[in-house]
Order: C-alpha cells, then sequence, then structure tokens
C-alpha cells in the first residue's frame, strides 16, 4: 500500500552522525535554521510539526532537524543546554539563537534574517566586514562589575540575555583577540534606558584598566550614544585609522542613557576583519544601516 505521507521539500534537512556541518556548507549563503531537539523532550515531539511546516512557509531558507542524543559533536559544538534550541547560521557562521518552542518567536527572527537589508550607501561601507565573535580569546576576556546572574557571555549572541552591571551603572569590558584585528564598528542593543550612553574604547592595554584610570586616561574614542545608535539594525562607525591593528580591546560604559542603577547591554558586536584573512567563510557578513557616533 502506498504511504500518504507527503514527502518533505528540499530545503528541510535531517542530520545524523554529525553531519551538520556538510548541511551547513551545502547551503552556502542561505539562512539555515537548526531545530536541535531530542525524542524525550515533550516540548521539542509537540512543536515538531510547526517546525515541519516552515520550509513551505520560507523557502529562501534552509531547515535542518538535529537530535541531540544522535549528533553530540555538534550540539556540544554549538553550546546546546537545553531543548528545543533553534541556532541560526550563514556561510557557515552562527548569527543568532532562539530558546524555546515559541512559533512566533522563531517565525519573527527568521523574517528578520531573510530581509534584505536596506541600509544603502551605508551598508556599503560595512558589507565587506564580519562579527569577529569566532576570534575572541574567552580566556583573555575580563568584565569588571558585571553582574553574577547576568555576565558578558550572555552579551555575544542576540537573544533574550543580557549582560548587566552590578554595583553601579559603570562596566569595563576587555577583549582580546586570537589574533590581530582591523575594527571597523560596534554594535551595542538593550533595553532603553538601560542601554550604554558614554562608552571609552581603549586598544591593546598592557595591564587592565581600572575605573579611576579608565575615567582619567584618554581614550582612542568617546561614544556619545543616542537611541538612534542602539537600535537593532545599526551599526556604529569607529575611526578606522585608529583601529587598524588591535589585539585587544577595552569598552568603558561610563553611564547609561535613563540614568538607571545598572547598565544592560543585550548584544554587543565587534565588526571588522581578521589581519590574516585566510579563510573568509568562517566569519559573518554584516548587514545594517551605519549609525553615528558623536
Amino acid at each position: 500500500m502506498a504511504s500518504n505521507a507527503k514527502p518533505m521539500p528540499s530545503n528541510f534537512k535531517v542530520v545524523h552522525n554529525d553531519q551538520l556541518e556538510a548541511e551547513l556548507t551545502n547551503a552556502g549563503k542561505k539562512l539555515v535554521v537548526v531545530d536541535f531537539t531530542a525524542k524525550w523532550c515533550g516540548p521539542c515531539q509537540r512543536f515538531a510539526p510547526e517546525f515541519e511546516k516552515l520550509p513551505v512557509q520560507y523557502p529562501d531558507a534552509v531547515f535542518v532537524k538535529c537530535d541531540v542524543d544522535e549528533n553530540p559533536q555538534s550540539s556540544s559544538k554549538n553550546g546546546i543546554r537545553a531543548m528545543p534550541t533553534f541556532v541560526f547560521f550563514r556561510s557557515n557562521s552562527k548569527i543568532d539563537e532562539l530558546r524555546g518552542a515559541k512559533l512566533a518567536d522563531l517565525k519573527r527572527k527568521v523574517e528578520k534574517w531573510l530581509q534584505p537589508s536596506s541600509g544603502g550607501d551605508q551598508e556599503d561601507k560595512t558589507k565587506h566586514y564580519m562579527n569577529l565573535v569566532s576570534l575572541i580569546d574567552k580566556s583573555s576576556v575580563e568584565c569588571l562589575n558585571q553582574s553574577n546572574e547576568h555576565d558578558f557571555e550572555a552579551c555575544l549572541t542576540n537573544d533574550d540575555r543580557y549582560l548587566e552591571s552590578d554595583c553601579d551603572e559603570q562596566l569595563i569590558i576587555t577583549v582580546g583577540f586570537i589574533q590581530n584585528v582591523k575594527l571597523h564598528s560596534l554594535k551595542i542593543t538593550g533595553p532603553e534606558g538601560f542601554v550604554p550612553k558614554t562608552v571609552k574604547i581603549f586598544i591593546n592595554q598592557i595591564k587592565t584598566l581600572d575605573f579611576d584610570k579608565a575615567e582619567k586616561s584618554e581614550a582612542v574614542q568617546v561614544l556619545d550614544l543616542t537611541k538612534d545608535d542602539v537600535l537593532e539594525d545599526v551599526v556604529i562607525p569607529l575611526r578606522f585609522v585608529k583601529f587598524q591593528n588591535v589585539s585587544s580591546v577595552t569598552l568603558f560604559v561610563r553611564d547609561n542613557q535613563g540614568m538607571e542603577d545598572t547598565t544592560r547591554i543585550r548584544h554587543l558586536a565587534f565588526i571588522g576583519l581578521p589581519i590574516s584573512t585566510t579563510n573568509m567563510g568562517e566569519f559573518k557578513r554584516i548587514s545594517g544601516k551605519s549609525g553615528e557616533s558623536h
């Protein structure tokens, strides 16, 4: 007897034996949405029929189902700690993440990453640069006055988590890179009022700055951010000539835009190029409208 099951569309994949990397490579520059799931996960199984409808609704994206037990290396590499978790990729690079079986939220992110940018001429200035998150040397990261509940790692991916200061509104964030980079711009987002206002930027510091030194020392650049600078699709340009050979960058967040007791950063991205660009396929291209620093 012939099966009544409808064949799945060609942009729906199920991976086995840790073959996720191969599917990401095959997808080229297309958006790839990976559902990290498990047979024993009730919410995963209830949500599965909804996920399987998405390839028809969004034919320009690729949808991949990845069972964490059948693909342990892929799950570990992507830091999967709860199911379902949906991870978004383009050009073999992770660009976003969503936890939990919320169809509306998932569709919103799919549509966000499928939308063509409307940045015009300003976008042309950033389209050749990449999010340098994969070049961050996590062993070198220091974040002074961070909250134990909301630490720096939370702001490296663009999801609902956030970095929050602890005792007051100030933060000192130091990030080293595994190889020197040219730093072109930043992305900084956060909840209204809590997002940074004044940010002093230092590079290649031999010793970690404390708050007194950060306040008194001359910065390479000082940003005076407005509400328009910290929107989701805005890139904050830096004085590129000053950031041509960066081994580490330090951000001193002096205050926030709403004079709140603490500062929160939902997403912090460093945008630029590695000085030795041997494998450009490892980095994600940046799109969006340029903001203005003051």
